[in-house]
């Protein structure tokens, strides 16, 4: 099996932290599909087509081994883990015991004047989504959420979600892009926001709860050919 190439990478623009924001970009396109489970990528074919040495690719691709997201063949590349539909079934289910109940929490903390820079944080996945990014729209809704979450205070509550949303997958993302509903998935981020501002925990805990189950629905591709 010769190593593939895979459309749809991003430009990761500046070089520092080169190893990180290509690691970062891998995971976002192994979460969205764009590397595809099973196939074997060459370290020198991704690097040509971030327009970097294999080197940083390489590296980046060896931390996202240690995460479990991918597995080294050596003289040949990395492989895409699969992940079966029961694992995303229990990955679905703990994420919806953490976050909804975190972000009802947390409505009460976020200072008002946070309000602006999270907006922007959610028109960033809505920008993704308009450009038909789907890479970066995975990249933008982790840090949106991750910030979100931020505010209780507590950085192991982070790594697990963290955790949990790299070993997700969201196949069904480009279905939505390709049926023009993908706008409409981003644009909860700033319904979940409106609630925020409302000081309204438990509205905002029940979107917060419809959103994560997106993730066994139409993002993971479960309703992809749903009209």
């Amino acid at each position: 099996m010769s190593p593939a190439s895979v459309p749809g990478l991003p430009d990761i623009g500046r070089r520092e932290n080169l190893r990180d924001r290509i690691r970062d970009a891998l995971r976002a396109a192994i979460i969205s599909g764009r590397l595809e489970p099973g196939v074997v990528y060459s370290a020198p074919t991704l690097g040509a087509q971030f327009g970097v040495s294999p080197t940083p690719v390489r590296e980046a691709m060896l931390d996202l081994v240690k995460e479990g997201l991918v597995v080294a063949h050596p003289n040949k590349g990395f492989r895409i883990t699969e992940v079966s539909d029961e694992d995303l079934d229990n990955l679905a289910a703990v994420r919806l015991l953490i976050e909804p109940p975190t972000v009802r929490d947390a409505v009460a903390v976020i200072p008002a004047e946070d309000f602006p820079g999270l907006r922007t944080l959610a028109q960033a996945i809505v920008d993704a989504a308009e450009r038909g990014d789907l890479v970066g729209y995975v990249e933008a809704d982790h840090v949106f959420h991750l910030t979100l979450l931020g505010y209780s205070r507590n950085r192991f509550l982070l790594e697990v979600v963290s955790g949990l949303r790299a070993k997700t997958r969201l196949f069904g993302l480009a279905a939505l892009l390709r049926g023009g509903r993908l706008g409409a998935s981003a644009a909860e981020h700033h319904e979940l926001l409106d609630l925020v501002e409302a000081r309204d925990p438990v509205g905002a805990e029940i979107l917060m709860h419809r959103h994560v189950g997106h993730v066994r629905g139409l993002w993971a591709g479960a309703a992809t050919d749903a009209p």
